[in-house]
Formats: structure tokens, sequence, C-alpha cells
């Protein structure tokens, strides 16, 4: 089957499952709607800020607030993208028709991707403009440097979560484990480690945490962190490349 087809069926299994087009609408509305109240209520909190959170307060990132819960609705998206025809058994026609496993696997990602980068840039230029309108005056513009960094990096931060779930969900194949290992991991448990002295240092160097830093515009009073925003974009990016090739190995040498 010619790389033309197997995108376009690609796009079809895509399209034609409900569930997969809300989730990637429910990414969007959570993301901006969550953003716009944070950044209400940052203005309004603002003035009973520490001196010290005023000094690193960030306009930008403030408006990008709903991203760490609207992630979670892209992580049920990629996963219902692999896992729907494992569920169905679909996968053995879809590997009968498509036997080079390493181009099924491609089509698929590239078309997901695809659709979570167009959702993720209108989500983070909608996120950013509209928080900016929820601050006021305390608001920055994208002509500010930094700015229009940080919102095309929320768009391909979005993009890599996605990928890296999809890569997470080839290698498990099920539903249900996958979401119950990614959903907490980037909940709860990056979060924890990101946060806690003792783990600190291991827990930035998690995809989320990593590659977060890219929509950081005023860096934090203090910070040691050992990289800059593409920097941690790239390590976050390292990580998809090794769940993309585990899921590729995973795929190539087992039954379906």
């Amino acid at each position: 089957m010619a790389a033309t087809q197997v995108i376009r069926s690609e796009w079809t299994k895509i399209r034609s499952v409900a569930s997969t087009v809300w989730t990637l609408s429910l990414t969007a509305v959570v993301t901006i709607a969550l953003g716009m109240l944070l950044s209400a209520l940052s203005k309004h909190e603002f003035g009973n800020m520490h001196p010290q959170d005023r000094a690193s307060f960030d306009p930008t990132y403030v408006s990008f607030a709903g991203m760490g819960l609207g992630q979670l609705a892209m992580i049920v998206f990629a996963v219902l993208v692999v896992s729907n025809e494992y569920s169905t058994g679909m996968i053995r026609t879809s590997l009968a028709a498509v036997p080079q496993r390493g181009a099924f696997l491609a089509s698929k990602v590239a078309v997901a991707a695809g659709l979570a980068l167009v959702v993720g840039m209108v989500t983070s230029f909608a996120s950013f403009f509209l928080g900016q309108a929820m601050l006021g005056s305390l608001g920055t513009s994208l002509g500010e440097p930094g700015v229009l960094r940080a919102v095309v990096g929320g768009g391909l931060y979005m993009t890599l979560i996605a990928m890296f779930s999809m890569g997470v969900t080839v290698m498990l194949r099920s539903p249900m484990l996958s979401l119950g290992i990614l959903m907490p991991f980037f909940f709860l448990i990056s979060n924890i480690l990101g946060n806690v002295s003792a783990t600190k240092k291991v827990g930035r160097f998690l995809p989320d945490q990593a590659g977060s830093r890219i929509m950081q515009v005023v860096p934090r009073v203090a910070d040691d962190t050992p990289y800059g925003p593409w920097g941690g974009l790239g390590i976050m990016l390292l990580w998809v490349i090794a769940a993309l090739a585990g899921g590729f190995v995973l795929l190539r040498n087992r039954d379906a």
C-alpha cells in the first residue's frame, strides 16, 4: 500500500471515531477556560503576592495554567488513537494491509501528531490572548522578548505529549494500562518528584517538567535549572524518541 494511502487510511480511522474528536475538543476547551480563570485570579491576587513572587511573575506562563489539565485530554486522545485498534481486533487487519510495521506506525503517529499540532497551536495562541485579556495591565504581548517562542512552544509541547503517549501505548497495547500509567505519572508523580527537594534534580529531567520550560519567559527567583527553554524541549524530544523507538521494536517483534 502506498504511503499516501496509508496516511489517508489513518486519517479516516481517527476521523470516524467520535471519542478521538471529543478528546481533542476537550483539550482546547479545558486548557483555554482554566487559563482564563487562573489569569483572572492572578490579577485579583497580584497585590497580595509576596514581593519575590511579584518579581518573578510571568504573565505568559500564567495564561498557560490550564495546560497541565488540558494535556490529560491530549493523553487520552493519543491513547485512543493507538488502542482502539487493539481493543476491536482491527490491528490484525491493519497490519495485514500494511505489513511494513514501521510504515504503519509512522503513518499513525504522523496523522495524530499533525492533528495534535494544529489543536495545540490553536489552543496555545487562544490561551495566551484570552489570558492576557484577563490579566489586563499585568499582561504582555507577542512582541516582547521570548513571548512568541513560549506561545509556539506551548503548541509543540502538547504535540510531544501526544507522541510520547502514543509510543507508550504501542508498547503496552492496553488502553486501561496505558491510561493507568500515563495519567498518574503526568498528573501526580512528575509534580511530586519535581517539587520535593530530595528528588527535584531528577524530576526536572522528566518529559513534562523539561518540556514545559519552553513556555516560561520570566526566570524564577533562584532557579538553578541547568538547561534553557529549547534545551528543555530537546530533553522532552529525547523522551518521545525513546518511547516511539520502544513501541516500534515491540510492534515489529511480537504478534498483533
